[in-house]
């Protein structure tokens, strides 16, 4: 007889216990520090994109060498940027992919001469200084703004929103384009700087929202009790709490800046001759397209390589901070975690057996056998019949 009770709700709870031991095994004696590490490590494309990065920038500086403010370190290739060596092959390149041979001028060369892979190799040097000098200069602006205006509120608070507002409503393309053209011309760290100087307002209100939220929280209220000074307690116990936030927009502002950086020297308002940077080969180079095209795949592959690079990696600090992000375990890890921690109740089939006998009376079915205890003819009582016999099916 199958008249065991359901017992589903103790098997969810089973589960949860298990996801939730697999949770805690993991971080079990671990620091703050080494779950961000391990959690970013496990992002597959992070992983990869951390490195690619780093091989292209190691690439970029260690290929062609350094030259910046009159300091010249040189690098294994043979050719520089501002070298003309004679044409090789009609300038067409030299390198093929079977059999694997790089040539003398694998990435070709422009119409002069010039040798593209130590121009692409210029260039990248140069759109990677912009674009880490600019993010780290807007994410300085945008976290001090945006701290000041969070914790202070009030009058403080909309001035500062309302000065950020007034710079948002101007396009950055445009202020770039004016502010690159005036100061273009003293270098990329220069150009970095100008552009840092604008792009701030996404991380001041980001910043600004979660002060707000964590200037409410006990351990500020504890600080303040203490004595705490506001700079201490902005600096030393809010801040470091939004350091996930900071993070992932910064990689977020870095992505922006060399794309805003390569459209402003395509326009001829970025870095200016005789130095040259991704958007610059391309514009420099826009009557060859149809001849040499080659000139175009490098530095646009480049510039996609480093954007999504730096997205990617922001996507796997963004997931490496948050708590909510979690892995859901695998079905092995689940049963696993289900042993260590007991066994877990039985699943009961409360459907009827199919060995017992069914009848139709009216339009109800009622049950017979050993699994009856108790049965009511829904029928009307007929005349005569004053004790209830046993049910006839023929009735």
């Amino acid at each position: 007889m199958n008249t065991t009770t359901m017992n589903e709700p103790d098997a969810r709870e089973n589960e949860a216990k298990a996801e939730v031991t697999i949770e805690q095994k993991e971080t079990e004696g671990l620091s703050q520090g080494q779950i961000v590490r391990r959690r970013f490590f496990r992002h597959r494309a992070a992983l990869i994109s951390m490195i690619v990065l780093a091989f292209i920038i190691i690439l970029a500086f260690t290929s062609v060498g350094v030259n910046l403010w009159g300091l010249r370190i040189p690098g294994w290739w043979q050719y520089s940027w501002d070298e003309i060596p004679p044409k090789v092959n009609n300038g067409v390149p030299t390198m093929t992919l079977w059999p694997l041979q790089f040539g003398d001028h694998p990435f070709g060369q422009d119409e002069v001469g010039r040798d593209i892979f130590a121009v692409v190799m210029r260039g990248t040097q140069q759109s990677v200084m912009v674009m880490v000098i600019a993010g780290v200069v807007a994410s300085i602006i945008g976290v001090v703004v945006g701290a000041i205006a969070g914790y202070y509120g009030k009058m403080t608070d909309s001035v500062l929103m309302r000065f950020t507002d007034i710079i948002i409503t101007i396009p950055l393309i445009v202020i770039g384009s004016v502010l690159g053209n005036a100061f273009g011309s003293l270098g990329a760290a220069v150009l970095g700087v100008v552009i840092g100087l604008f792009a701030w307002t996404t991380m001041a209100r980001l910043v600004r929202g979660e002060f707000l939220t964590l200037r409410e929280r006990e351990f500020v209220d504890a600080a303040r009790v203490s004595g705490a000074r506001d700079r201490r307690i902005i600096f030393r116990h809010i801040l470091p709490n939004s350091v996930g936030v900071i993070v992932v927009n910064a990689t977020l502002l870095m992505a922006g800046a060399i794309l805003l950086e390569s459209s402003l020297s395509f326009l001829g308002f970025g870095v200016q001759s005789p130095d040259t940077s991704l958007g610059k080969i391309i514009s420099e180079n826009q009557a060859a397209f149809s001849t040499r095209p080659w000139i175009f795949w490098w530095p646009g592959v480049f510039i996609i390589a480093i954007a999504l690079c730096v997205n990617f990696i922001g996507d796997g600090l963004r997931d490496a901070f948050d708590p909510r992000q979690k892995k859901m375990p695998s079905e092995r890890a689940m049963a696993r975690a289900g042993r260590a921690s007991g066994p877990i109740a039985p699943t009961v089939d409360t459907t009827p057996s199919t060995d017992a006998h069914m009848v139709d009376v009216g339009i109800q079915t009622a049950y017979t056998g050993e699994d009856i205890v108790n049965f009511n003819d829904p029928r009307r009582e007929e005349p005569g019949d004053v004790q209830h016999k046993p049910l006839d099916p023929e009735r």
